[in-house]
């Protein structure tokens, strides 16, 4: 999949600052929706009485997290996103077979998502197999190919009105240069 992509290779490019900005200014008002910087963990965490909006909290200020905890954000239905961590399960590093498989097909969609997302921002795209200390042989280049193949067929069949707001906010920010105000207006424009 090859995605033309035109922006400055300096790390200071890509901001928390930045990404906060284009997503909070697509989703906040609409969905009552905010990016968080976290601490070691993401977590989702939908609108409490104490806290008005629902919080997309990314782990350790890392650009790739944000991106990866906004993949999964832009998946979840209304249903979902009234519960914490979406209501799904998480098995933490150290899964056996079975636990791996079950993860990897839950991560295929919202990695092809953020591949596409890391795409629009100009930088590179690492899957993520998330069992370090497992005693399973994950096969990476396996995993990365499903992901492909999952990100090419949004790209033929569209990509949810969510993630395609978000990538085009993304495009326009980061390819064409436009400013944050101008990206965050063409992304509303898609939802």
């Amino acid at each position: 999949m090859n995605i033309e992509v035109n922006v400055s290779h300096t790390q200071d490019r890509w901001t928390l600052d930045d990404i906060t900005a284009l997503f909070d200014g697509i989703f906040a008002q609409r969905y009552q929706t905010r990016l968080i910087r976290g601490g070691d963990e993401p977590l989702y965490r939908p609108a409490t009485s104490e806290i008005a909006y629902h919080q997309v909290i990314f782990a350790r200020g890392y650009y790739a997290s944000a991106l990866h905890e906004i993949s999964h954000w832009c998946i979840a239905g209304e249903r979902r996103r009234q519960l914490e961590d979406y209501g799904y399960w998480y098995s933490p590093d150290g899964r056996d077979a079975e636990q791996q498989v079950a993860f990897e097909n839950a991560e295929i969609a919202p990695q092809a998502l953020e591949y596409l997302f890391t795409q629009a921002c100009g930088r590179e795209f690492h899957v993520s197999v998330d069992n370090l200390g497992g005693e399973v042989d994950v096969d990476r280049d396996a995993f990365a190919a499903r992901v492909a193949a999952r990100a090419q067929r949004y790209v033929q069949e569209g990509l949810p009105a969510r993630a395609n707001a978000f990538r085009q906010a993304l495009r326009a920010y980061y390819q064409q240069g436009l400013t944050l105000d101008v990206a965050i207006e063409q992304g509303l424009g898609k939802l």
